[in-house]
C-alpha cells in the first residue's frame, strides 16, 4: 500500500471522527430522528427560554414551551422538561427547540386512552361547549368532548341545536358511537322508551301433562 493511500483512507476516518464529534453535527442528527432530549431551562429571555443541547445555546419560543399560553415564564427558570430540535443554523449559531410538538403527542396518547375506556351505550354527564349548525359538542365529565348530530337532541325535528340547547347547559348525554377516536353522543336516546321484554313462557311437554293428569286421578276411588 502506497503512502499515499494509507494518508487518504486514514484523513477519511478521521473526517468521520471529526463529524460525530461536531456537536452541530449531533444536533442535525437529533433533528433529523426526532429525538426527545431531556433539559434544563437555564435562563428565561425575551419571548422564550434558554436550555444547552451538546454545549450548544439552544432558544425556546414561549409559543412552544407549552400547549397553552404562559404568562410568567419565570416560573420555567431551572424546570426540567424534554424537547426536539426543530431548527439549526450553524452558520448563524442559531439552534431552535421546542416541548410543544412532544406534549402533543402525550395529550393525544392520553386522550385515546380515555376513549378506550368509554363503553358504548354508557350514559354520562356534559356541559354543551359550543353550538353548530349540524350539531352540539358536549364537555364530558371525565374531560373528553363529543358531538351530538342535530338528529340526535330531541325526538322532534328542529331546524338548529340552539333552539332547544344554550352554551354552559348541563346535559346528560348516551354514547351512541366511537370511531377514529370520536365520540358520538345522542340526548334522544335517553328519552325514547325501552321495548318491553316479552314474558318467556313455559310451556309443559305432552308427556308431563299425562304425567300430571295420572298423578291426580291416581287417588281417586270409583
Amino acid at each position: 500500500m502506497s503512502e499515499e493511500q494509507f494518508t487518504t483512507e486514514t484523513m477519511a476516518d478521521y473526517e468521520g471522527q471529526f463529524d460525530n464529534a461536531d456537536p452541530w453535527h449531533i444536533v442535525s442528527k437529533y433533528m433529523e430522528q426526532q429525538t426527545d432530549l431531556p433539559v434544563k431551562i437555564e435562563g428565561i429571555v425575551n419571548g422564550g427560554a434558554i436550555a444547552y443541547i451538546e454545549g450548544l445555546r439552544g432558544f425556546i419560543p414561549a409559543s412552544k414551551l407549552s400547549l397553552s399560553y404562559i404568562e410568567d415564564l419565570e416560573t420555567y427558570l431551572l424546570k426540567e422538561i424534554k424537547v426536539r430540535v426543530i431548527d439549526i443554523d450553524p452558520a448563524e449559531n442559531r439552534l431552535v427547540l421546542s416541548a410543544r410538538e412532544i406534549l402533543k403527542e402525550e395529550q393525544a396518547a392520553e386522550r385515546a386512552k380515555k376513549v378506550q375506556e368509554i363503553p358504548v351505550g354508557s350514559i354520562l354527564s356534559g356541559t354543551v361547549d359550543s353550538l353548530q349548525s349540524y350539531g352540539a359538542f358536549i364537555l364530558l365529565e371525565n374531560g373528553l368532548s363529543g358531538l351530538v348530530h342535530v338528529s340526535q337532541i330531541c325526538e322532534k325535528r328542529i331546524k338548529s341545536p340552539a333552539d332547544v340547547l344554550k352554551t354552559g347547559e348541563e346535559v346528560q348525554v348516551k354514547v351512541i358511537g366511537i370511531k377514529d377516536g370520536k365520540i358520538s353522543l345522542s340526548m334522544k336516546a335517553l328519552s325514547e322508551e325501552p321495548e318491553e321484554e316479552e314474558e318467556a313462557v313455559e310451556i309443559p311437554k305432552s308427556e308431563e301433562i299425562g304425567t300430571n293428569l295420572g298423578d291426580l286421578f291416581k287417588n281417586i276411588q270409583l
